[in-house]
């Protein structure tokens, strides 16, 4: 499988925008980031597509993984994350549009403001 590779020099807002259109398109997202300092900057991405995608009404979850993978011969430990949509009960992703007016909070969802 794929991953976006995000490091400590990563735009947040660039790696945003490919969540962003990936979670719109249907593409399961995966990022991997190595070191403290690429996992901000893949959270900070994370918490930007979700403002990208929110007022279209698409809420994302994330969940979080360690794994060993090897750099230069070098065993390095990973985090991965996995980037979803949560769909609401009977709606699809074709049925979701600009226009879609969706109240997440009852449906159980997390609502925070931005």
């Amino acid at each position: 499988m794929e991953f976006l590779k995000v490091s400590s020099k990563s735009s947040p807002s660039s790696v945003a925008g490919a969540i962003a259109g990936m979670i719109k398109d249907g593409v399961p997202v995966e990022i991997q980031s190595v070191g403290a300092g690429a996992v901000n900057q893949a959270v900070k991405a994370i918490a930007i597509a979700r403002g990208f995608l929110s007022p279209l009404g698409i809420e994302i979850v994330c969940a979080p993984a360690f794994a060993d993978i090897d750099i230069d011969g070098e065993t390095r430990t990973a985090i991965r994350f996995s980037v979803e949509p949560r769909y609401l009960r009977g709606i699809k992703l074709g049925e979701i549009s600009d226009k879609t007016s969706l109240d997440w909070a009852a449906y159980g969802a997390n609502s925070f403001e931005n």
